[in-house]
């Protein structure tokens, strides 16, 4: 009978995330070489990597690199909260953020398609990552800011990783101001920049239903468009976020809050989870 002890089974359980009876079959047939096992989890791992194919990923975490000019997120993704919350699934996000940045890639599959430093593609590294950890590994999508930034990640459960995460670009360094900025957008997710962002067939949409509201109301026709165009900037107040009011003092508006501090928004990107 193979030699191994308890600890062993829940070492390997953490690294791979594999069932305990799984990686108790794994070091019996290893004869209790821990590496071993880990390979022959890994390797039938990788015979079931199609048909986890059709699974949903939507557990995960949001990870995020600044330095120099350059500012990068991505949003990776499992199957559960169990694996989520692993050393090995946090350690595989962290080379692929890494990577990330030492690229500068803002387009995901070009991402995916190019080469790691050992030759292999990263998507091969995640398919490896999938056979390991024994669940579907998706990177959803990742984000590149050139120049001044700043970043917010936040956890909505203590025992998880960051489940959403915000990039915001300025036009010079923004100082604490930023990260003020960074945390209303992970609070308030606007959709755009600017009302000028929001496209001509959305607003067009939202004017029709906040006239036939209006009429189905009993409004009078003198007064409908007064009273639709007032529902339309509340409805940009919603989605745009310089028209948003500033989360730390409601009584005044995100681009009030900006130009206070004498800064511009350039772009900016807010990933949650599964969203």
């Amino acid at each position: 009978m193979a030699s191994y002890t308890a600890e062993d089974v829940k070492r390997l359980r953490e690294l791979t995330a594999a069932g305990m009876i799984d990686c108790k079959k794994a070091l019996d047939e290893s004869g209790g070489d821990f590496d071993k096992a880990v390979e022959i989890i890994r390797v039938k791992g990788l015979k079931g990597v199609t048909k986890r194919e059709g699974r949903t990923t939507s557990n995960g975490l949001v990870t995020a690199k600044s330095e120099g000019d350059v500012t990068v997120m991505l949003e990776l993704n499992c199957e559960t909260d169990f694996v989520a919350k692993g050393d090995r699934f946090q350690e595989v996000a962290k080379e692929l953020i890494d990577h990330l940045h030492a690229t500068k890639s803002g387009d995901l599959a070009a991402f995916v398609a190019g080469k790691l430093a050992n030759g292999k593609s990263v998507q091969e590294f995640i398919d490896e990552a999938n056979a390991t950890l024994g669940e579907k590994i998706e990177l959803r999508r990742i984000a590149l800011v050139s120049g001044p930034s700043a970043i917010y990640l936040h956890q909505t459960s203590a025992d998880l990783p960051p489940q959403v995460g915000v990039v915001v670009g300025f036009d010079k360094a923004p100082g604490e101001t930023g990260r003020d900025i960074a945390q209303h957008i992970a609070a308030f997710a606007p959709q755009y920049l600017t009302r000028d962002q929001v496209p001509a067939d959305i607003v067009e949409n939202e004017r029709r239903v906040a006239e036939e509201t209006a009429r189905n109301e009993g409004k009078p026709d003198a007064a409908l468009p007064k009273i639709v165009e007032g529902r339309v900037t509340g409805y940009m107040k919603e989605v745009v976020l310089v028209e948003q009011a500033f989360a730390k003092d409601q009584k005044k508006s995100v681009e009030t809050v900006l130009k206070e501090a004498g800064l511009a928004v350039s772009s900016f990107y807010r990933f949650r989870v599964g969203q």
